[in-house]
Parts: C-alpha cells; structure tokens; sequence
C-alpha cells in the first residue's frame, strides 16, 4: 500500500528550484520554505504570473501554489501555457492508509466523458511514477440498479460505463465503481469522480472534516510541474516535496 511517508520522504540526487507563492501568511509559507532547503533553492513568488512564466521558461523546475488565490493562480496558468482550463489531480491519503489520486477537482473541470478519460489516464500513470498500481474507478452518481430513478443519475451512469470500456480498450485496468467510493478504494488508486463539483465536495469532506491528507494537486495538461495547493494547508513541506519528486521523475 502506497503511503504519503513513501512519497515524501525521499534522498535528493540532484537539487531542483522549486517556486512557492506567497500572498499574505509569511510564517506559514517562510517555515515551509525553511524546512524543504534539502530540495535545492525554495524560489518565493508574489506574482502568480511571474512564478508561471518562470516555470515555462525553465528558470525554476517545478512551482507550488502556496497560499496564492486560486483564481490568480489557476488564471496564470491558463494564460501562460495557452490553455483553455486547467486539469487538477488531487492527491490525497485518508486516515485508513493508501495514498489515492482523485480527480477531476475543479469545480469547472471534467464536464464533459473526454476530458474525465483524459484526466484518468494522465492521472494512472502519474500514480504509477509515484510507485502505485493506477488502477482506475470511475464514479457515477448511482448504482447500476437504480437506472430509471432519475434521468440526470441515468445519464452519470451511462458516461461512467462509456469511459470505463474506452480506458479498458487502451490497456488500463479500470471498473465502472458507481457510486460506492467507500469499497472503489479497496481495489483502485485512482478516483474519476462524475463531475469536478462532486469531486471537489469529496476532498472537501476528506481533507478538511474527515482528516485525510491532502499533498497537493498537480495539474496534469501542461508539460511542466505544477503542484495545486490549499490556502489553509498547515504547510507547505509535503506539496514542495511532491514537486520535487515529479519533477525529478520527469527528468528520468
């Protein structure tokens, strides 16, 4: 069972800069920055567009949102890298143990089957960088046996059975897991929730009523490293170190 300790904890071969934001709690982000030196230079950015610019360009490695706003954040990017939305993988590991990786997260991402195919399959294989399975579940917003109930539930389960035949004809290991995310993640690492607004509601409650950890949420439609992260993350320590790991990977 993968777990957060064996992602973050991790020997530097070689030091990366990593950029972090920072908007207004300096502790928080100062200590975080303190704390991760191992990585290599902990670049701090008040400029959301300048830290994003500097990705692209290669002066930093990987960047780390911090406590930027999202909105300013996520509309950098966007800019930045020419792209329409942004795709969001969040990384989260619950009180039972097993790291996981749910997705889509943005209350305006995954709307539509493709882009959910998409995001489970970028996602997959970023689990297996990480060291887990990317065994895929994808979600719909009832059981198969309620067909009929309700025409929007019908139309969730129809896409979910739809995108779970098309990653199994591209190789992956995926089942239609309905709604039950509490058994999908007995079997599966990776999470498509029907929706972003639905996903987002599922991190919520994970992270911030239930305890589970939340390392960060790297965007996987852009080429560089690009980790996510809450405002009200405790610190930053965890995000830096998934930064470092993907982008050290990536370099592999």
């Amino acid at each position: 069972m993968l777990s957060s300790e064996a992602i973050i904890s991790q020997g530097v071969e070689h030091p990366l800069r990593i950029g972090i934001g920072l908007d207004r709690d300096t502790d928080k982000v100062m200590r975080s920055v303190k704390e991760s030196s191992r990585f290599g230079e902990i670049v701090v950015y008040r400029d959301a567009s300048d830290m994003c610019r500097d990705l692209r360009s290669g002066l930093i490695d990987a960047a780390v949102r911090g406590d930027l706003p999202s909105n300013e954040a996520m509309s950098s990017l966007k800019e930045v890298f020419d792209i329409p939305m942004t795709q969001r993988v969040a990384i989260l590991e619950p009180l039972r143990g097993g790291v996981f990786l749910l997705a889509p997260v943005g209350i305006d991402e995954g709307t539509n089957p493709a882009d959910r195919e998409a995001m489970a399959i970028t996602g997959s294989r970023l689990m297996r960088r990480l060291g887990g399975e990317g065994t895929v579940g994808v979600m719909s917003a009832g059981r198969e046996s309620d067909i009929g109930r309700n025409p929007q539930v019908d139309r969730s389960i129809a896409e979910a059975m739809a995108i779970t035949e098309s990653l199994r004809s591209k190789g992956l290991t995926a089942d239609h897991v309905q709604i039950t995310i509490e058994s999908a993640l007995d079997h599966h690492d990776v999470i498509v929730a029907p929706d972003g607004i639905i996903g987002n509601i599922i991190f919520r409650t994970l992270h911030f009523l239930g305890g589970a950890k939340a390392l960060g949420a790297p965007v996987v439609n852009i080429d560089r490293v690009f980790i996510d992260t809450s405002r009200v993350k405790e610190d930053y320590c965890d995000s830096i170190a998934l930064a470092y790991r993907l982008s050290k990977e990536g370099r592999a």
